[in-house]
């Protein structure tokens, strides 16, 4: 088994997750299926669609993985984004 099928991803905005980067519950511990950017202090920190979410996130995957262009991103967003704890229910 590979480190890649171990990995978390916020379930929001689908970044990898390690422990520096999870979000906080209402009671200050450590949320597992969140990151510190989408999650706080037990809510959202912000309030967006799932589509307004991916539109954020293209530019910032194209910025950190500059081998993958925005049309790329774009195309795995929309197919792994539907399947987030966040967004499935929409």
């Amino acid at each position: 088994m590979n480190d890649f099928e171990n990995q978390k991803f916020c379930q929001s905005c689908a970044m990898p997750l390690t422990d520096e980067l999870l979000g906080t519950n209402v009671d200050g511990s450590k949320n597992e299926d969140y990151c510190i950017y989408c999650f706080k202090d037990g809510e959202f920190t912000s309030d967006m669609s799932m589509e307004e979410m991916m539109n954020f996130c293209i530019d910032k995957m194209v910025e950190v993985h500059p081998e993958i262009n925005k049309e790329e991103a774009s195309k795995m967003m929309s197919e792994v984004f539907p399947n987030l704890k966040r967004w499935s229910n929409d």
